[in-house]
């Protein structure tokens, strides 16, 4: 059964969200804050995650960047915004769907079951890759191969592979990589892209103290090369 989780402050309104589900034969957890849907979201991992974005504490937008730290599961934002800033923000930080209240819970189904469906059954016969030497990124599996074999990434450590991947050859700055990282909503800085380098080379170098990979430039950021 697809689990869902349901994120909104509104007491009534997770409630009638859960009762809708539950009849749609999804199975349902909800939380009424940011911190629990983490903690939920940790513990159960859903299949699927409704969340508001006007939340007191921890709003929706602070939730997806976190939620996209550890997983790429599927999002769908509820919110009384709809202005396109506010969209491009929600799809900036890897969000799959955006829902503006006041909405009808047979459209939410319908949206969720569109996702749901774009989540399991992307087309793979003409798959989406980038060959870098014998490094190659699979955008549509969201994979990292090194000489054919698998390596094991985080979806922050994928997504920052992704963007040295689509510039190989080029240098890419560190304020950039943020940027495409961690969209420019997120407080996060350079140190923390020096953080994740160091990860990905502990994980694609056969001798991190000298990558072949992941080159640093001086000064500036950072090159992919083919080793």
């Amino acid at each position: 059964m697809t689990k869902i989780l349901v994120v909104d402050d509104d007491p009534t309104l997770l409630r009638f969200l859960q009762d809708f589900l539950r009849e749609e034969k999804y199975s349902v957890i909800a939380a009424p804050n940011g911190n629990e849907a983490l903690r939920l979201a940790y513990r159960e991992h859903p299949d699927l995650v409704v969340l508001d974005v006007m939340m007191p504490g921890m709003d929706g937008w602070e939730v997806t960047a976190r939620l996209r730290e550890m997983s790429d599961v599927p999002i769908i934002l509820l919110t009384a915004k709809s202005s396109e800033a506010d969209k491009l923000r929600g799809f900036g930080l890897g969000v799959d769907d955006y829902l503006t209240k006041p909405f009808s819970f047979a459209e939410l189904n319908a949206r969720i079951q569109a996702v749901l469906n774009r989540a399991r059954h992307k087309p793979f016969s003409e798959r989406n890759l980038l060959q870098i030497g014998d490094l190659e990124v699979d955008l549509d599996r969201r994979e990292l191969r090194r000489g054919g074999q698998p390596v094991a990434l985080t979806p922050t450590e994928f997504r920052l592979m992704e963007v040295l991947a689509r510039n190989a050859g080029k240098a890419v700055a560190e304020t950039e990589l943020v940027r495409e990282v961690w969209g420019a909503y997120r407080q996060e800085n350079t140190t923390t892209v020096r953080r994740y380098i160091f990860l990905l080379r502990k994980k694609i170098e056969p001798q991190p103290d000298e990558p072949r990979y992941i080159l640093t430039v001086r000064g500036y950021g950072y090159r992919l090369e083919g080793g």
